[in-house]
């Protein structure tokens, strides 16, 4: 029997990016062992993805610690009694490179050098195959599957998508007209449209569309959530503390959703909600919405500090964008849907 590894171990938005490898590699090899390497915070969105056999959870803030090698060693010891026949490095750092050697996979899969934000993790792999002209991380990952003769890299999802009391209770607050999802957190400032503006949006699509909003908030993100509900004048309101299982379900109700780049975003664009998204110093080709449908609203192009958590000039290139460029798109997206 095949058996595989994937090692993902964040952020929210890249391991959404890796499952389409976990369910080529399902469909390739029905029989086979297929685990993953995750950062536990992700472990409950993969209890959601049929196809995975198990979750190892690694802490990568805490191996540095006495109690915390160990544990990893302990996990190393195990996975190697598996006999993988791949370890496949989906995130491409030195850290995770080496992980993925130490299992002693029959083949230790990576990108090659000019896709590695760290070059040296190259050493670790035996194999590099060459994503060639992908530009989508999703595709650039599916790219690695070529060592093993997966020639069906179609784009998969096979989530579950739950029905939580907090699921259940957001969609019977909205009943019968539906909600649009305002996601305005990110972890980088720099990807934070104005909390504002958001509000302005809210209020723009009740007139238009007669939808009101629900405003995701996570981790340290409440007081911008305020922020855009309280410019919404009582258009939009404060979403319910949401769990990941919760978000997915959430986002797969939602009318639509409108995000910058973001973990919530990623996970609405794989459970088929359709989207607008704002980008100032991120790629959206290489990490956007991949539906045809969805509008992404990008300011890359003049964006001085690319790939950056923080603006280094007083204007940020996503403030240029205007409520009335969303407003547009969000129309344009709604006419895609019909």
């Amino acid at each position: 029997m095949n058996s595989f590894l994937i090692v993902r171990l964040g952020s929210l938005g890249d391991v959404v990016h890796g499952i389409p490898v976990a369910a080529a590699l399902r469909q390739e090899f029905p029989s086979a062992r297929i685990d993953w390497m995750v950062d536990p915070h992700y472990v409950e969105l993969l209890d959601l993805v049929n196809g995975i056999d198990r979750r190892i959870a690694v802490d990568p803030r805490i191996i540095r610690h006495g109690d915390g090698r160990r544990r990893l060693r302990e996990i190393l010891r195990e996975l190697r009694r598996a006999d993988y026949d791949a370890v496949i490095d989906l995130q491409g750092l030195l850290k995770s490179a080496v992980l993925a050697r130490m299992i002693h996979g029959r083949q230790t899969i990576g990108f090659p050098r000019t896709h590695l934000r760290e070059p040296l993790a190259r050493f670790f792999y035996t194999s590099t195959p060459d994503p060639g002209e992908a530009t989508h991380v999703i595709y650039k990952n599916l790219a690695l599957l070529a060592p093993l003769k997966v020639e069906d890299r179609r784009l998969r999802f096979p989530l579950e998508i739950p029905w939580s009391r907090t699921v259940l209770q957001v969609v019977e607050r909205f009943e019968p007209d539906g909600y649009v999802l305002l996601n305005p957190g990110a972890a980088w400032p720099n990807k934070q449209w104005p909390p504002e503006r958001f509000g302005e949006v809210a209020s723009a699509i009740v007139r238009d569309l007669g939808w009101r909003s629900l405003v995701l908030w996570g981790p340290g993100e409440q007081e911008i959530a305020h922020r855009v509900v309280e410019a919404s004048a009582g258009d939009a309101e404060l979403s319910p503390p949401t769990r990941i299982t919760d978000l997915v379900g959430v986002a797969r109700s939602a009318r639509l959703m409108i995000s910058g780049d973001t973990g919530p975003l990623h996970i609405a664009a794989a459970v088929g909600t359709p989207i607008v998204a704002l980008y100032g110093p991120t790629q959206p080709e290489r990490n956007g919405p991949w539906s045809l449908s969805d509008i992404t609203i990008s300011r890359v192009q003049q964006c001085s500090c690319v790939y950056e958590r923080k603006c280094r000039k007083m204007d940020r290139c996503i403030d240029d964008i205007e409520v009335a460029e969303v407003m547009s798109a969000v129309h344009r997206r709604v006419e895609a849907r019909g």
